[in-house]
């Protein structure tokens, strides 16, 4: 493995040294991208150079992606991706062109013919729009599209044809299907049903870490790409007794960011990069919980794992990190009853933190597949005093589940995050 990645190295050396005397081809037309064997493993090629890729899926600044040391931005599918392309081609970035595949639901199924025709037709039409764009480097075909499905080869067959399709009329731009991890019996389907898929994107959480070596366990012969990682989702997380998934604050989420990328993604022969979730803020299980942004873009820990990644160094002004956010009381109130919550962060620097409480309700929403979820409602008159350490609400008088954020911000745009569950007693609004 170490002669592989001081291969690897020798090959991202010399697309640096031809950048910087010109000898990189400019983006004005299409750049072939391909998949190079090496050694145990795989190196992805553009323009003949090695390109690995550092990136991250969400809607938030891809200046700020650039700025940091990405390269790379996916999507799941092709709404506005003719602004995204655009975009990334200005900033010398380059995306993965997500191509939406249905899910498994009352209105669509994998055997139904007539379904699978039109199917392939929009995915046809996005194919043809977008295969000579400069700044494309592959197609991503579905993503976790085989929940509840893995085993119905209608499904594989139908990625297959659209794959075979993309390579017939652009063999430039290697194929992905996404899959929500790789349990299942999914890679051996993969290996049976789509001999045109070039790359197993993997969306991977609380087992990310070990996605690299489970891969090689469970046979994986093809490249990967992590293309979801973050914290353990809510899924595979403790709960409450209520059924509230207890969320880690941000400066811990950090860390597992970084586990995973150590293992996962560096350093691996199977692996072609990453993508990082979500590049900016998304109300899913809760407020925080997948978000490496707030929403006024203030970058979390998460942030600054992946940007020392990318670049090779760290910022010069790290994110602030929460060491303890803790209810001083029960979790389980009646109506009405004030609660003290202690907080414990801290800057790098010594700077000093503004902190804003926010009281909010959780409808404790598990959405599927990343579903759009409603915002809660926030309490804001409950909150009855407050400093940077600490703070004090008078709950509502609706019975139901909240939970009590604690948002630290520094002067130089970077934050932390932590949440407490909370649950009043007596009826639901």
């Amino acid at each position: 493995m170490k002669s592989f990645e001081k291969l690897r190295q020798m090959k991202r050396l010399a697309w640096v040294l031809l950048a910087l005397i010109g000898a990189v081809p400019a983006v004005a037309e299409p750049l072939a991208v391909r998949i190079e064997k090496l050694g145990s493993g795989f190196q992805l090629m553009r323009a003949g150079l090695p390109y690995f890729i550092q990136g991250a899926g969400g809607g938030a600044s891809k200046s700020l992606l650039r700025e940091l040391g990405g390269n790379s931005f996916r999507t799941w599918d092709v709404k506005g991706v003719k602004d995204e392309l655009d975009e990334a081609q200005r900033l010398g970035l380059t995306v993965t062109v997500g191509i939406w595949l249905e899910h498994k639901s009352p209105d669509f199924s994998y055997d139904n013919p007539q379904q699978l025709e039109n199917q392939f037709e929009a995915a046809r039409r996005a194919i043809d729009s977008y295969k000579d764009h400069p700044a494309l480097l592959m197609w991503g075909i579905g993503n976790e599209m085989e929940m509840d499905q893995e085993s119905n080869p209608a499904l594989w067959q139908a990625v297959q044809r659209i794959a075979a399709y993309a390579k017939k009329v652009d063999p430039h731009h290697p194929t992905m299907t996404v899959v929500a991890e790789i349990g299942t019996g999914k890679l051996a389907m993969i290996a049976r049903y789509c001999p045109s898929i070039d790359v197993v994107g993997i969306n991977a959480y609380g087992g990310a870490p070990s996605l690299a070596e489970r891969y090689q366990k469970m046979g994986g012969v093809k490249p990967f790409v992590l293309t979801e990682f973050g914290p353990a989702g809510p899924w595979e997380v403790a709960k409450t007794p209520w059924g509230a998934p207890i969320e880690a604050s941000s400066s811990a989420k950090s860390e597992h960011y970084r586990s995973t990328y150590e293992a996962s993604v560096i350093h691996q022969p199977m692996s072609l990069g990453s993508y990082a979730f979500a590049w900016g803020h998304k109300q899913e299980a809760t407020a925080t919980w997948f978000g490496l942004l707030l929403a006024d873009g203030t970058r979390l820990g998460a942030v600054d794992v992946l940007s020392s990644f990318w670049s090779g160094k760290p910022l010069l002004h790290t994110a602030p990190t929460i060491l303890r956010l803790s209810l001083d009381g029960p979790d389980r109130v009646p109506p009405g009853r004030a609660v003290h919550l202690s907080l414990d962060a801290r800057s790098a620097a010594g700077d000093p933190l503004q902190v804003d409480w926010v009281l909010q309700f959780d409808p404790l929403q598990q959405s599927s597949g990343g579903a759009h979820e409603d915002v809660p409602a926030v309490f804001p008159q409950s909150l009855l005093r407050a400093d940077a350490h600490s703070a004090d609400f008078r709950m509502p008088r609706e019975g139901g589940a909240y939970r009590v954020f604690a948002y630290v911000r520094d002067a130089h745009g970077a934050g932390a995050v932590a949440n407490v569950p909370l649950f009043v007693e007596g009826a639901k609004p």
